[in-house]
Order: C-alpha cells, then structure tokens, then sequence
C-alpha cells in the first residue's frame, strides 16, 4: 500500500488484481469521498436492481430514481452519513446495529434522528440504547396501531367517533383505499373529496327523474329499464318481421320465400322439436303477411317468454285491448325512451349507486365530510416527526451497507478477497458442471446486450437458462470457466446451478464464448486437433467405403446370377503389386536413413529434437495462451449488464485459479467387475515392444560409448607424436598431391 500526497486529500493506493486503486481504509477517506477524482473510481454507475445488497439501500442512494447508482449519489450518501455518525470508522465496519449514542447530536439533523430512534424504541415496545436495521425498518411494527403517522393517510383507527370509523371503511370500499404505514387500509383527502362529490352527482342525477312531471324520462315508472331491455332484445326480430311483411306488399310471389319453408320443418321433424329451439329461433317472429300486423297470439314458439315479456311491460300499458302492432305503433314505443336513454347517458356518482338512494341523502344530510377532513389534516402534522423515522431507516440501512457498496464500487476488495470469503455484489451463485464447479456466475439481465461485449473479455463463458420448479421463475446466467477440459461443454449440456441463498435451479448451457482456459489444455491443443482430425478423416473414410460396398453389394442383387463377371486383369494385377513394391523400398529407404540418424545422433541430441519438435508445435499456442490470460477482463462482461466499468477488473492466471475447481479422486487401486479386461497377446505384444525398446536402448548406448573410447584413444595416440613425424606426414603429402 503507498500514499500519493496530492494539492487535496492523501489518498492512499494499493495494487489489485494487477491494477492500481484507490483504498479506502477509513472513515475520513469516505467523509473525503467527493475531493477524489472520477477517472480514479472503479466504477462509475451500476444497477439498482439484481445485485447482492439491500435493493432498499442502493433505491435510497439513487436520488433520481433512475435505476443507476451514480458516483454524485455515492458522494452525497457518503457527506450525509459521515455528518450524522459520530466514529466514522465504525462505518466500514458494516454493522446493522447502532448505539444511540453513537448519532451525532451536535447537529440540528442529528439530534431530530436521535430523537425518533428512541421514538421507534418506544413504539415498538423496546429498553434498550441501541437500534437495529429491523428494528428502524419495519414500518408497519412502528406504527401500528398509532392513530396519526404523518403520510396524509387515515385509517378507522384515526377516528373515535364509530360513525366516521364506519365512514372511513365506507369510503375505502366504494372509492377506493391506500395503503398507510401502519399498513392498514386507508383514505386520503382526495378521496374523501371525491367520495361526497359522487354521493351529490348521484343525488342530483336522481332528482331530475323525480322532478319530471311529464314523466317522458320514466315512461314505465320503475320498471322502465327492465321494459327498454325487454324491446332491445327483441328489436332486430320486430324489424326483420315488418320488412318481410313489406316484401309481401311489393311483390305477393315472393310469400313463400319470406316465410318459413316445408321442407326446413320437414327437416327436423322427425327428431324432437323442443331441443331445435336454436333452429326455430331462426324462423321469422311471426308469419309475414300483407296487412303487416305483428299479431300477439301467433308470435314464433322460440321467442314467445321474450314476447310475453315485452308486453306485460309495454304493450299492454300502451294498447290494453290490442290482438296486434304496426310498425308505426312499434317505432313510437321505442321512441318513447329516447328521453330515458339521455338521462341515463348523463348518469353520474356510479361509485355509490350501490348504496341506494336512501343512504345517499343520509350521508349528503349528516355532512361529516369536514371532520374527515380534520383529521387526514392532523395526520399531516406529524409529517416531519415521521420522515425523520423512516430518515432512521436511512441511516441504519447506510450504517450497515455503505462500506460494502464502496468495496464493490471504488476498490473490488470483495471481488478480489475470496480468500477471505467474500463475493461481489454482482455475483450470484456457483454452477456445478462436468466435474466443475465455476463459481463465478453473474445473473444476465438482458441477453441482447451479452452479443458481442463479453468476447472482449478473453474469458470462456458459458451462458445458461436456469429454471426453478420450486419457484416457477427462470433466469439466464454467465458463468465463467478457468480449468478442466472444454471438449464436452456445449450448448444443451445440463448442470445444476446453485444460487446465494442456497435454492437450486436446472441449468442449460445455451450460449458458449470460447477462449483459453490454461496454458496447459493450449499445449496440447494442436495434438487433439490433429487427432481429431485424423479421427475425423478416419470414420469418413470407413463410412465412404461402407457407402461403397452396399452400393456393390445393391448392384450385384440387382444384377442377378446371370450378370456377367468382370475378366481377371493381370495387367492391372502387375500394376497394383509394384505400386506396392515401390512403397515398401521407399519405406525401407526411410527406415535405413532414419537408422543412419540414430547412429550418428547421441542420446541428449535426439531430447533436444524432440523439445524442439514439440515447443514449435505448441510454442505459438502456448504464447497466444498466455497473453490472453494475462489480459482476461470481467469488465466487459459487467458493462453488458448494465455497469459503467472505468478501470480494468482482469482475472489473471493465479487468481483464475480460485474460480473454478476441478474434481480430484485420491489415488488408489479398485476392483472393478465390469473393468475392461486386457487380452494376454495384448500384453505379451506389450512385454515385446518394451523388451526391443530395452534391446535397442543397451545396443544403442553400448556402441556409442565403444565408439566414444576409440574416438577418444586415437585424439590421444595422435597428440603424443612428435613434431616431426608431422612433418613427414604433411611433406608425404604435398608429395603425393604433386
């Protein structure tokens, strides 16, 4: 850890997860909070929601209720915490319990906190010098049962009197109720105030009615909205009949075509008439005929009570000695609730319509709407002793969550101490797959904005659809591997995730962003890709010639016995057999030269070509590797979830180590009965190979280390001549040269 003396504050800096930050390690370095530049915060905005703290804390800090915590907000909830607490290094504590008199008193805020925490204490029945996040929070305990809490809101309990208790009730029942701190139904101003204005709109809508002497808005009296029923439903029937009768009157031949036919009687009559009342019904109300009366004996069977009810309410009040109706007579009865219709079309005050009319007056009569009015008016007075309680609330929830935000805001100490068990407030769980367990999952809020971020950040991520039976929800995570094997990881695999609260949800992997894992699987990478090509080539080649022999197979039956054979060609023959002779010299030439190589080459010589073969197939890999898990970054991936990520969050080899775990099985020799058994010539062929390997190796370094001596010897035997048997030899040799 290091100080950087700056013109401002001495902030203090440590290195994590190989980048440098800013560390706060005491109150004052929050109280400073707003004297420290933003380009050296780690974070510049996250989510409200989906995160490991308090929704309620991060919703209180986000003044502007946004859905983002912001680093202004950061910095006013730090100057208001700091001002209200005595030792502010008790803040980074984390605690959810305060003395009361840790509050600093000696302002004017602090003293009104002081004073409703002890205000909840006694409301909640407690003795104590203390209060907890519970105890502060818990708004329905404080007040309950308390008749004025300050949020505008009467409930019965507000009243003494048992008429406006019942009022109140009557109130919240026909307009509507809100919710008051105690948790109880309640009413506010407004819909008291919309109550009475529904209780006179319905009183004065009814007394037009009642002062028409005419009576043209109530031709039936009491029974007039039955009667206007009765003809709507009847009135498309009334009006088919008299244009059917019309029809007549134009052209008489048409009769048979406007009423009802034979045949279609004919049709059903063979089968029970009283279950084709559907049928009938289609049937035109009466017979049509040239006069065009609608007769009240003749009426069609299907709609008779429909017709019985229209004229015991109308027809007989309007034409007491009629047997029949014209359209004319028709059209003025319906005219007759033109005046009706208006009324109700003007209708008003629906909301206490159920209470009747009787009551409606009674109310309007008894006017208690000024004492109710009083009383929401006393609630209200209390308004600034209650927001200093839920202030309380504030506080505590500040107390007990702030250090922990700025360690996942400012430093990532929590992301980057698992050691110590903590987590970030952006994780979510662990997933168990494929003998793993990776236990760096993040909840994935919007899938959309996972397409292309999350490859910028070298990581091998799987993204998984994760589903709750127990709690009929699903949810998509990202979970980030860093050792084992990738082979079998592929969409649709299925594992088991495990969320922080311990519930444990199927997962399915639907989505993988392939990158390094270690250095070691990128080592051996370029070999199983050749493997797999080889495997690959291996079974095409097996399936075209198992194509191949069936399509021989299926020409041959297809032939017949009778199909001539094909001659045997010895050309042909010749060819194949010295295409093979010339394989197997050049094979044996390649074998000679190889046995030529390792005669010359000594034993260390041929470790050295072979490390020299294999870090040139795997050395490219390996670097490519290597640099990209140096660089591996989270902070794409927390960007595409809604962060604002300004300084790298790299997840480098040794800390990838600790976010994911391998199984690991202790070595032991079992018995198993279903074990795949060796044959024995398999391992006499093994015994042999290894006893040639054992051969060539002694044969091998036996000659090598013989040729060595006689190499050595001769050096010696030539160093001992004297100089002037050389001489000799080099004038004998210019001689013979000459």
């Amino acid at each position: 850890m290091a100080k950087k003396q700056t013109k401002g504050y001495p902030w203090k800096f440590c290195s994590l997860g190989g980048v440098v930050r800013v560390n706060i390690t005491s109150g004052e370095d929050i109280a400073h909070l707003g004297e420290l530049d933003q380009k050296l915060w780690t974070v510049l905005s996250c989510p409200v929601k989906d995160l490991k703290l308090d929704e309620r804390t991060l919703k209180l800090i986000d003044t502007d209720g946004d859905g983002k915590v912001r680093v202004a907000e950061v910095v006013s909830a730090a100057q208001w915490l700091t001002s209200l607490i005595r030792d502010k290094d008790a803040i980074l504590k984390g605690d959810g319990i305060l003395k009361l008199d840790g509050i600093n008193t000696e302002s004017e805020a602090g003293k009104k906190l002081h004073d409703s925490a002890r205000h909840i204490l006694r409301n909640l029945g407690l003795d104590k010098d203390e209060i907890s996040v519970e105890d502060a929070t818990d708004s329905v305990a404080i007040f309950k049962d308390t008749k004025f809490n300050g949020d505008g809101v009467i409930t019965p309990v507000s009243a003494d009197d048992e008429g406006l208790k019942s009022l109140i009730a009557t109130i919240a029942g026909k307009i509507g109720s809100v919710t008051d701190r105690s948790g109880e139904a309640g009413v506010t101003a407004e819909q008291i105030e919309a109550f009475y204005a529904a209780l006179a709109d319905y009183a004065s809508w009814q007394a037009a009615a009642a002062a028409d002497q005419e009576a043209s808005i109530l031709p039936y009296g009491a029974d007039t909205a039955a009667a206007l029923a009765a003809c709507e439903a009847l009135q498309d029937k009334v009006a088919d009949y008299f244009m059917r009768c019309k029809l007549i009157r134009f052209d008489d031949a048409v009769s048979a075509a406007v009423d009802v036919s034979a045949e279609r009687l004919g049709a059903i009559s063979g089968q029970n008439l009283a279950t084709q009342s559907e049928e009938i019904a289609t049937y035109p109300l009466a017979r049509p005929t040239r006069d065009a009366v609608l007769p009240f004996d003749a009426i069609n069977p299907a709609w008779q009570p429909a017709f019985a009810t229209v004229r015991a309410l109308v027809l007989d009040a309007a034409f007491p000695k009629a047997k029949g109706i014209t359209e004319e007579q028709w059209a003025g009865v319906i005219a007759g609730f033109d005046a009706y219709k208006a009324w109700m079309a003007g209708k008003k005050g629906e909301a206490v319509e159920s209470l009747g009319l009787d009551e409606v007056r009674a109310l309007l009569k008894a006017d208690r709407k000024a004492e109710l009015l009083a009383l929401v008016d006393a609630d209200k007075a209390l308004k600034a002793e209650s927001d200093s309680i839920d202030e309380v609330g504030r506080l505590l929830l500040y107390y007990r969550d702030f250090a922990k935000l700025l360690r996942n805001y400012v430093i990532f100490t929590d992301f980057y101490g698992r050691r110590y068990g903590t987590r970030g407030i952006f994780e979510t769980g662990r997933l168990y797959i494929d003998e793993r367990c990776c236990d760096l999952c993040i909840k994935v809020a919007d899938m959309g904005a996972h397409a292309d971020m999350p490859k910028l950040s070298g990581m091998f991520l799987l993204y998984c659809q994760c589903t709750s039976k127990a709690r009929g929800e699903t949810m998509d995570i990202v979970a980030v591997m860093t050792d084992g094997n990738t082979r079998d990881l592929r969409p649709g695999k299925n594992g088991l995730f495990y969320d922080l609260d311990g519930g444990d949800w199927d997962a399915v992997i639907t989505k993988v962003v392939e990158n390094p894992i270690s250095i070691k699987a990128a080592f051996w990478a370029p070999y199983r890709k050749v493997a797999q090509f080889i495997s690959d080539k291996i079974d095409k080649s097996a399936a075209d010639k198992d194509a191949d022999a069936l399509a021989k197979l299926t020409a041959t039956a297809d032939a017949g016995p009778g199909a001539a054979r094909q001659p045997f060609d010895i050309g042909r023959f010749a060819g194949i057999a010295a295409a093979v002779g010339m394989a197997l010299a050049g094979v044996g030439a390649v074998l000679v030269a190889l046995g030529a190589a390792v005669k010359s080459l000594a034993w260390w010589q041929w470790i050295v070509i072979i490390a020299a073969v294999m870090l040139l197939i795997s050395g490219p890999s390996c670097f490519m590797a290597w640099r990209k898990l140096r660089k591996r970054n989270l902070g794409p991936v927390l960007n595409a979830n809604g962060w604002a990520i300004n300084s790298q969050v790299l997840v480098n080899i040794l800390f990838g180590k600790t976010l994911t775990s391998v199984a690991r099985y202790p070595k032991m020799k079992l018995n198993d009965p279903y074990a795949r058994h060796t044959p024995w010539w398999r391992k006499c062929l093994r015994s042999l190979i290894a006893l040639l390997v054992v051969a060539f190796g002694v044969c091998y370094f036996t000659d090598n280390l013989k040729w060595m001596g006689i190499e050595r010897k001769a050096k010696t035997e030539q160093s001992a001549e004297s100089p002037a048997e050389d001489a000799a030899e080099i004038a004998a040799e210019g001689e013979i040269d000459g």
